[in-house]
């Protein structure tokens, strides 16, 4: 008799990728655009979610899931300090965030009050790349500390962004940082991302972020 092998893995992404499409379609159909914000731990995830709903307020209705190992939930409450709508979803000590994570947090939210939601990710380079959590656009937060090399030692994470934010450019004359090299490395594996050197410190370079985020909640939010 020949053992059948089933591929559990597959089934699971099969499904998220289902309930993921629902879940766009319902924020398409509520005009709420949405952002998977991905990044390593220290980056400046948050950071940049607070310039982005300092920049946007009284113009756009921000809310924002937080997912965290943890119940910890500071990051969350920094956003809500500045005027977004926040949820946290505790993972479990899970490594990246799910669909039905996300579509457990839309719940708590009333989508007819939110024209942008930034789902904030578990902070890693690797897993968050293969699980589709119903957004829009999907984009990645690198920074200047953590080195040029990253496109290339992370290709799949790199690859399936629509924007990478560069934050810390401030850091530039005191960290090794070889900025061309870094772009070619996106470029080589995704020539249409839109890249945004910035600092959430010195406010550099946030202008063109919000204006790219502007442009797409024009598109989808209206």
């Amino acid at each position: 008799m020949t053992v059948k092998t089933i591929s559990i893995q597959e089934n699971i992404l099969n499904a998220n990728d289902s309930l993921a499409a629902q879940i766009r379609t319902w924020l398409t159909e509520n005009r709420v655009f949405a952002v998977n914000m991905m990044a390593s731990p220290g980056a400046g995830k948050t950071s940049l979610i607070e310039r982005t709903i300092s920049g946007l307020s009284g113009k756009r209705r921000v809310a924002i899931i937080n997912g965290d190992t943890t119940a910890a939930s500071m990051d969350a409450e920094r956003a809500q300090k500045v005027g977004a709508l926040a949820i946290h979803v505790n993972t479990g000590g899970n490594c990246h965030l799910e669909a039905f994570m996300v579509r457990s947090a839309l719940d708590a939210l009333d989508l007819s009050g939110i024209d942008l939601l930034i789902v904030e990710n578990v902070g890693n380079l690797v897993c968050p790349s293969g699980w589709d959590l119903g957004t829009h656009r999907r984009v990645l937060v690198a920074s200047i500390p953590e080195g040029a090399d990253k496109p290339y030692k992370y290709p799949s994470m790199y690859s399936g962004v629509s924007a990478v934010v560069i934050n810390k450019v401030d850091l530039l004359p005191y960290v090794p940082f070889d900025m061309d090299y870094f772009r070619k490395g996106i470029e080589a594996l995704n020539p249409n991302t839109a890249i945004f050197p910035l600092s959430c410190t010195t406010g550099e370079g946030v202008n063109a972020w919000l204006e790219w985020l502007e442009r797409q909640m024009a598109f989808y939010a209206g």
